[in-house]
């Protein structure tokens, strides 16, 4: 079994000591971590020795919830995060058709609501320049999809078509489907045709992409928060293509909807729980299920115990009295529960189901999730912790660049307590950090920044976004790494850089903690290891090009 000495480092190994010289890999685990004179002990004379030059190492990654087939088809798809008129939305959309002409399909992702006139899209903003090709625009959040005339048709979307259960057809003043399709709405009618015209062959290049899009970013781990058959059949292809293994790792939440009959919502559960039994290898594992209590602040689909600002509110997809059973019957089964909840009506929803649990099925280690809680009651977190919920949150979420729709659908007051990460942890609960990607940036680096800062990774034009919730690094650095294994029950495993557990981490080309929380924007990953291999590697030179790319920025 191969033997390295990792030398010459600054290694954060987010335990105890907190800071180390040198690693010593005896396989795919960590033998040592101290001092060089502790490493050249465990990893004896004939190790292999890799000279760190001094770099910032860090535990790898664990990004706790992402979309990792969407998550690469996304990464193909029109960028329009940081296109803030429509007119720039506009030029893009252009561009993209002028470089792939007889594409069938028009997609793009990532627009933010303010950045249309009135934060109204509509199909008549997309068809004055692209009437002839169906036009798909997932919004930032993905909790909605923008369209043209032909993506309507190609759909078969007419006034009599009715909103599906969770979900709204964006109708104008005389009935007609305008463009916009919320929350299930999307899913259901435009998802579910793009998921038909995809092939396996579409869905595998979206999956490489993805793995080497977050090993080029420090991440060593995932969790996927809506699997279904296709990712889990583009996995499995995955792993055969390298012999049954992955260059990282995969847990994953199957996807249960709502389909308002209590009957197949548990059939749902039960097949989640076949899944979880068939599906448990160290590379790839279904650890639980995933649940979408409501919408996004965005676009007032979320579920607030008040209204918004222009005095609407929205019904949660899952009310109480269908939730209950369902989180019971997967709680039984020994199975993780992840639920989406943004609004503070949603996760008051979601801690009244988990309670019901705890008193059908009894106290146990449980390990279940809420997922996003952007605004929630200052109540409510106090019974997050007591219940033992992991608080999974999103940093680049709370970036200021894309703050203000989000601030003005709540008004001043509610806006001041949003993604309140230190109530969380002063409360005593785990806080777990993610992306959510690709309804945010994947790359770990800048998220930390958002994390330490509440400043923004996109805009540095921006003030900070109520900086009392900010983290320290240290800190940020362990939601992500040995908070998010704790959260899919992994952190006997992997999360830190200590004996006994994976090799998983990542080699910094600057140190934000002597250089300050700015050179997170600046910095790059040059090697990520898994469990004891390099899964990622960049060259002298091309550190050397990355280096100079970032001195000529700052001039």
């Amino acid at each position: 079994m191969t033997r390295t000495a990792y030398v010459n480092a600054r290694v954060f190994t987010a335990d105890g000591p907190e800071w180390a010289d040198a690693i010593a890999v005896d396989g795919a685990t960590v033998a040592a971590v101290g001092t060089e004179a502790d490493v050249w002990a465990a990893a004896g004379a004939d190790a292999e020795v890799v000279d760190l030059g001094g770099r910032l190492v860090l535990p790898g990654v664990v990004d706790a919830h992402t979309h990792l087939v969407m998550m690469g088809e996304a990464l193909g798809r029109v960028g329009l995060t940081d296109a803030r008129t429509l007119e720039e939305i506009r030029d893009r959309l252009l561009a993209a058709r002028a470089a792939a002409p007889d594409a069938p399909r028009l997609l793009g992702r990532g627009w933010l609501f303010d950045s249309v006139p009135g934060g109204v899209p509509n199909a008549v903003m997309l068809d004055a320049l692209l009437p002839d090709v169906p036009v798909y625009l997932d919004a930032n959040d993905y909790h909605s999809c923008w369209v043209n005339t032909a993506a309507l048709a190609e759909l078969g979307i007419t006034r009599d078509t009715p909103d599906p259960l969770g979900g709204r057809i964006g109708r104008d003043a005389d009935g007609e489907p305008d463009g916009m399709l919320y929350e299930t709405a999307a899913q259901v009618h435009v998802w579910d045709h793009l998921a038909s015209q995809s092939t396996d062959a579409d869905r595998d290049a979206a999956v490489e992409r993805t793995i080497a899009a977050y090993l080029a970013t420090g991440v060593t781990g995932v969790v996927d928060m809506a699997f279904d058959e296709l990712g889990l059949a583009a996995f499995r292809r995955a792993a055969e293509r390298r012999g049954g293994t992955l260059p990282i790792r995969v847990v994953a939440h199957w996807f249960v909807a709502n389909t308002g009959d209590e009957a197949q919502n548990l059939a749902q559960v039960r097949n989640a729980v076949a899944l979880a039994a068939e599906v448990d290898t160290p590379w790839l594992r279904i650890a639980g299920i995933k649940l979408v209590l409501d919408g996004v602040i965005d676009a007032c689909t979320a579920a607030m115990r008040h209204p918004y600002v222009d005095g609407s509110n929205a019904d949660p997809i899952w009310p109480l009295d269908a939730l209950r059973p369902v989180v019971a019957e997967a709680d039984a089964a020994g199975l993780q529960v992840a639920m989406h909840a943004i609004g503070d009506a949603a996760s008051g929803i979601a801690l009244d189901a988990l309670e019901h649990a705890i008193a059908v099925n009894g106290e146990r280690d449980r390990r279940h999730r809420i997922e996003h809680l952007e605004y929630v009651d200052r109540a409510d977190v106090d019974r997050l912790a007591r219940l033992g919920v992991v608080a999974s949150m999103q940093p680049v979420h709370a970036d200021p660049a894309i703050w203000a729709n989000w601030a003005a659908m709540l008004g001043d007051e509610r806006a001041d307590r949003g993604f309140p990460w230190t109530e969380v942890t002063d409360a005593g609960a785990v806080l777990a950090f993610s992306t959510d990607a690709p309804t945010a940036p994947h790359e770990s680096l800048p998220n930390l920044y958002v994390a330490a800062t509440r400043r923004s990774a996109l805009d540095a034009s921006f003030p900070a976004n109520h900086p009392e919730y900010a983290v320290p690094l240290a800190d940020a650095v362990r939601h992500a790494t040995r908070d998010a294994a704790y959260s899919c029950r992994e952190e006997h495993v992997r999360g830190r850089i200590a004996p006994g557990l994976a090799a998983d981490f990542a080699v910094i080309d600057r140190n934000p903690f002597d250089l300050g929380d700015e050179a997170l924007l600046e910095a790059h990953v040059v090697r990520t290891v898994v469990a004891g291999r390099t899964a990622y590697e960049v060259s002298d030179a091309e550190e050397d090009v990355a280096a100079g790319e970032d001195e000529r920025a700052v001039a």
